[in-house]
């Protein structure tokens, strides 16, 4: 939602159903996706760049105190991106090891009522200040929020509809919003991805015999 509310025609790749998905939506594995998609130059000039998400239990601290044991998908992704030769964005929760991230959290956007500090890896120089406000409590979970509260949106929080009002989506279940990130996140680092679309565009517009090496935007 957010990178449609930048100015860009969203396609979205899961390898489960979702029924609620506002977009077009293929029903796919995305590392089959993202792999059809390094082989196909035709299928590259569809697209300008890809923003990627993958499953982030091998790095949440829910997981280590439990023992669990889930596959590191961050590193075959940023391969499979890197192949397609387009602008990437890769998220994921603190502690995940991606390269140079930038942190963003909830108290950045004043629409928003939750904490939910996400990292972002680009291979664009995406740019955020650094000087932000420490975020309000958060309200112990299993009660409403007061005014001066925040809800954190993981779990079996208590209620959907705070939920959906702290992350800015009103499409989303509960198991759902869980695992999303806020729209106004994505929304913050689409306008500078077109903002370096146009601009890389315009460079090559004026450079035609320069090739399409290393080139951003297919």
């Amino acid at each position: 939602m957010g990178y449609h509310r930048a100015g860009f025609e969203v396609v979205g790749v899961d390898i489960k159903p979702q029924p609620r998905y506002p977009f077009s939506f293929i029903h796919m594995d995305a590392f089959e996706a993202l792999e059809i998609l390094t082989r196909g130059r035709a299928l590259q000039a569809e697209f300008d760049a890809i923003h990627a998400s993958p499953p982030c239990q091998a790095y949440t601290k829910a997981s280590k105190l439990q023992g669990n044991e889930h596959p590191d998908l961050i590193g075959p992704t940023r391969e499979l991106l890197e192949a397609t030769g387009l602008p990437y964005v890769i998220e994921n929760v603190k502690g995940a090891p991606l390269i140079n991230p930038v942190l963003l959290e909830g108290q950045m956007f004043p629409e928003l009522r939750t904490h939910r500090p996400r990292l972002f890896e680009t291979n664009w120089g995406f740019l955020v200040d650094a000087m932000r406000h420490p975020p309000p409590r958060n309200v112990k979970m299993g009660r409403p929020a007061t005014e001066e509260e925040w809800i954190q949106v993981v779990g079996h929080f208590s209620d959907v509809n705070d939920g959906r009002r702290a992350m800015g989506i009103d499409w989303m279940t509960r198991d759902e919003l869980s695992e999303a990130i806020p729209p106004s996140y994505t929304e913050f680092i689409g306008g500078q991805l077109m903002e370096y679309l146009n601009k890389t565009t315009r460079w090559y517009e004026a450079h035609p015999n320069a090739g399409a090496v290393g080139r951003g935007p297919a």
